[in-house]
C-alpha cells in the first residue's frame, strides 16, 4: 500500500510479542496502527479514534468478550468497520463471522494480512 491512508488499523492481540509483529506489519504496510491487549481496550480506542476504520483482531484472549464477540458488537455499534479475524486454535464458520469479515488462520502470511487489509480498505 503506497498512499497514506486517513485511518487507523487496531491490532487487538493478548500476546505483546505477535502484537508487536502484527503492528510492524501493519505499519510496514504504509498504515497507522494502534495496539490493544484485549476487547475492553479495543472498545476504548474504537471510542476515542473515531479513525479506526480497520479492526485486525484474535479470536482467543482474555477478558470480557473474544474476538468474535469484540467483531460483532463493534460492527453493531460503528457499521463502518471492517474485521481481518484471526486465530491459531479456533477457525469460525462463515456463518459465526460478521458481514465482510476476512478469517485467516495462525500462522498468517504477511502477504495474506495485507492482501486482505488492501482488499478491506479499498
Amino acid at each position: 500500500m503506497t498512499d497514506v491512508q486517513p485511518f487507523i488499523v487496531l491490532v487487538v492481540e493478548d500476546e505483546t510479542i505477535i502484537r508487536v509483529n502484527a503492528l510492524d506489519l501493519v505499519e510496514s504496510a504504509g498504515l497507522p496502527a494502534i495496539g490493544a491487549q484485549d476487547a475492553d481496550q479495543a472498545l476504548d480506542h474504537l471510542e476515542s479514534h473515531p479513525s479506526i476504520r480497520l479492526v485486525f483482531t484474535d479470536i482467543q484472549m482474555p477478558g470480557s468478550m473474544d474476538g468474535l464477540t469484540l467483531a460483532r458488537h463493534a460492527r453493531e455499534r460503528w457499521p463502518h468497520l471492517e474485521f481481518i479475524i484471526v486465530s491459531g486454535a479456533v477457525t469460525p464458520a462463515d456463518t459465526e463471522l460478521p458481514e465482510r469479515a476476512r478469517f485467516l488462520a495462525k500462522p498468517y502470511r504477511s502477504e495474506g494480512i495485507v492482501e486482505a487489509m488492501e482488499t478491506l480498505l479499498q
